[in-house]
């Protein structure tokens, strides 16, 4: 004897039910009786839930995400230390004093800490002394270095209040030319401008790469969509004949991706995020001390830097999904 399966136990049968009570739905007609014992067992879709195709997806999905949070972390990790610097910079000037014939150094740096302090907007000014002086040069000329017997030039360090303006280093240039002639006032202004180049080269090419990902992530979703619908083409072709609209059947595709997109962007952002993280907590853990720091500080992110690649992440899953739905429609074209 055989047994009689109840209806709506063939996935084929509930997305045909499903399809017939989407046109309804659409035509401004609603069965609750019937159709909706069909549609109370588990949701299925045209998509296989589980394919060697989806699981190489969002792998693929799970390495752009990666590259992209690590992208956009690093390029928010520059951009912080850049604007630290330039904050330091701009709030820290050098009068230089150079021995010649006759001048006496001493006498002329008091005279130009003097000067200095006299300027609004001026918070502090001081002579960098000799041991200071000997540290900067002694990646040159070694340790040890006597400064008094060398004629080499002569600090002073000016400190500028939060509240100074471009018109204190302006004054105080003009005050250092009357009072102090042998004075040279160096506001930084040349290595501002170029830590600032250097930070927009590196959004440029942030930006840039991850303009390459999103395009490379759009291509892997094509052509899995594609590969999807061909693997579907006979179930579509049914739906197609029982009258289910385009919208329904790339619906289904969507869902799909959209769930593959939502776990691939999960694991290549969580592991971004999670490099970050070690990257600027593992040298305390292992007392490594400053070793961890690189050129340009150390690379940790803030708020906005997570934040933001947990925005790449999402960016990432709407993209896949929005993709997927628009290769169905051209692929629905072709088929009809």
């Amino acid at each position: 004897m055989t047994e009689s399966r109840p209806k709506g136990h063939n996935p084929l049968t509930r997305l045909i039910a499903r399809a017939r009570g989407h046109v309804r739905h659409e035509s401004g007609y609603h069965e609750h009786e019937a159709e909706g014992r069909v549609l109370a067992p588990s949701r299925r879709t045209i998509v296989p839930s589980a394919t060697v195709t989806g699981n190489a997806l969002i792998a693929v999905v799970a390495i752009m995400t990666f590259l992209a949070g690590i992208t956009i972390g690093s390029v928010a990790a520059v951009r912080t230390v850049a604007a630290d610097w330039s904050a330091d910079i701009a709030r820290e000037t050098t009068i230089q004093i150079k021995p010649g014939d006759g001048l006496d150094v001493r006498s002329a740096l008091d005279r130009a800490v003097l000067v200095a302090r006299t300027v609004p907007g001026v918070e502090e000014a001081r002579v960098m002394d000799e041991r200071e002086t000997a540290a900067l040069l002694e990646p040159w000329l070694g340790s040890g270095v006597d400064v008094a017997n060398l004629p080499v030039p002569r600090l002073v360090v000016v400190k500028l209040a939060p509240t100074s303006r471009a018109s204190t280093l302006e004054a105080l240039r003009t005050a250092l030319a009357s009072q102090v002639p042998s004075a040279n006032l160096d506001d930084h202004r040349q290595w501002s401008e170029r830590l600032s180049s250097t930070a927009r080269a590196v959004v440029a090419i942030g930006l840039a790469v991850l303009g390459l990902v999103a395009a490379a992530t759009v291509l892997s979703v094509v052509f899995a969509t594609r590969a999807a619908v061909d693997a579907g083409r006979s179930i579509v072709e049914v739906l197609h004949f029982v009258g289910a609209r385009d919208s329904f059947i790339a619906a289904e595709f969507q869902h799909h991706f959209l769930a593959v997109g939502l776990k691939g962007g999960l694991i290549g952002g969580g592991a971004a995020m999670a490099l970050f993280f070690l990257g600027a907590t593992l040298p305390g853990w292992l007392g490594w001390g400053g070793s961890g720091d690189t050129l340009v500080g150390a690379v940790a992110l803030d708020a906005r830097g997570y934040g933001g690649i947990a925005g790449v992440a999402v960016l990432v899953a709407l993209v896949t999904a929005i993709t997927s739905r628009m290769t169905v429609y051209r692929t629905l074209r072709s088929i009809s």
